[in-house]
C-alpha cells in the first residue's frame, strides 16, 4: 500500500470541493466557518466543512502543496509506530482534527460578529508540517526549508520557532484577513498529538536540535 494513498485521497477531495464551491455560492455560504451563525444556529459542522474551501486558485495550491510535500514523512512515522490501519486512523486525525481545532479559538473570538468569515485548511496543514518538523528538526545533509524571500534554507525547527511567533504576531495585531489564530493553534495541536502518540520524539528532537547547535556554534 503506497502511503500517498490517504495524503493523494484528501488533496483531491478538497480540491474538487473547493473548484466547485467557487460556482456554487450556497455551499461555500453553507460550509465556510461562520461563527456568528454556528452560534445562532448551532452549524458547528462548519468546523471541518470550512477545511474543504479555499478562496482561490493561490490559497488551493499552496495549501495543498504544503500538505502533500510534509505529509508522507508524517504518515510514514505513524504507520512505523502503530501499523498501516491506526497509522492512517492517527494522520487523519492529525490533520482533520487540526482544522476542527485551530478554528475553535476563532470561534469564540468571533462569535457575536456576523461579518466574519474564513475557509481553508490552514490549521491542518499547520498540524502536519508541526509534526514533521517535531520528527525532523533538523534537515539531512545541511539541506533546510527555503522561505520567500529568503535566499538561504534555514533548519525545520528555527522555521517552526519564526512561524509561531510570527502567527501569534499577526494574530494579535488583527490587521489583516487572514486567519493567524488557525496557523498557530494548528501547529500547536500538530505537535501536542504526534508527542501524544510518540512519546520518544521528544528526546529525539532534543538530539537532533542540540547535536547541530553543537556543530554551528
Amino acid at each position: 500500500m503506497s502511503f500517498l494513498n490517504p495524503i493523494l485521497i484528501l488533496i483531491a477531495l478538497t480540491a474538487g470541493i473547493s473548484m466547485y464551491a467557487w460556482s456554487n455560492r450556497a455551499l461555500l455560504d453553507g460550509w465556510i466557518l461562520s461563527p456568528y451563525l454556528m452560534q445562532q444556529r448551532q452549524q458547528w459542522y462548519r468546523f471541518l466543512t470550512s477545511g474543504f474551501l479555499h478562496a482561490d486558485l493561490t490559497h488551493l495550491l499552496f495549501n495543498m502543496f504544503a500538505f502533500y510535500s510534509f505529509s508522507p514523512i508524517v504518515l510514514r512515522e505513524y504507520v512505523a509506530g502503530y501499523g498501516v490501519g491506526a497509522g492512517i486512523g492517527f494522520f487523519l486525525l492529525l490533520y482533520l482534527g487540526g482544522i476542527i481545532l485551530s478554528s475553535v479559538p476563532t470561534f469564540f473570538r468571533h462569535r457575536h460578529n456576523p461579518g466574519y468569515h474564513s475557509l481553508g485548511a490552514s490549521g491542518g496543514v499547520s498540524s502536519v508540517v508541526f509534526a514533521s518538523v517535531l520528527l525532523f528538526p533538523v534537515a539531512p545533509g545541511g539541506g533546510g526549508i527555503y522561505i520567500f524571500p529568503l535566499p538561504i534554507p534555514i533548519q525545520p525547527f528555527i522555521f517552526g520557532l519564526l512561524y509561531l511567533a510570527y502567527s501569534y504576531y499577526m494574530s494579535r495585531r488583527n490587521a489583516d484577513n487572514i486567519n493567524h489564530d488557525a496557523h498557530f493553534y494548528g501547529a500547536l495541536y500538530g505537535v501536542v498529538l504526534t508527542l501524544a502518540l510518540l512519546p520518544s520524539s521528544a528526546l529525539d528532537f532534543w538530539q537532533q536540535v542540540q547535536s547541530y547547535l553543537s556543530n554551528v556554534l
